[in-house]
């Protein structure tokens, strides 16, 4: 059944997750006159031009949902399964966000510099709203599976 809603949203949500893993998800602004530095999931590109690759658990985390998320997919005859499969995805966001505010705000990646989010860092947020989503309708579905066989 790869025809249910629930499944449009978590494509909807591995999809979210890959535009993420591409797109920069902050920037880093010194006070002074100096260049800016780009923030990505991987790395964060140095005045200099070399690259600073340790923000790399943001990309680890993100990497680490997209086959649990493709595994909920095709999970869909156990319906359990697939909720908590839903449910780690969820949480790997949010740990995603704990990294986001480690490298971003907490340890400075760039001296005297300010730190600016992108849009890109809100795209892990509507990820966990389509899988709350999903997985309350694979719970719906469970609740009506349960209930027809009360009825039998």
């Amino acid at each position: 059944m790869l025809q249910r809603k629930q499944t449009i949203f978590l494509l909807l949500a591995l999809i979210l997750t890959v535009v993420c893993l591409c797109l920069p998800v902050g920037l880093f602004s010194p006070e002074n006159m100096q260049p800016s530095s780009l923030m990505v999931n991987l790395w964060v590109n140095q005045p200099d031009g070399t690259h600073d690759y340790s923000v790399w658990p943001m990309f680890a985390v993100l990497l680490l949902s997209c086959p649990v998320t493709i595994a909920a997919i095709f999970a869909y005859r156990n319906r359990i399964f697939q909720s908590r499969l839903c449910l780690m995805s969820m949480l790997l966001m949010l740990a995603w966000y704990a990294a986001y505010a480690v490298f971003g705000y907490a340890v400075p990646r760039v001296e005297n510099a300010l730190f600016t989010p992108s849009i890109a860092a809100a795209l892990p947020l509507v990820n966990v709203i389509l899988l709350l989503m999903a997985r309350r309708g694979i719970l719906a579905d469970e609740a009506l599976v349960r209930a027809a066989d009360r009825i039998r």
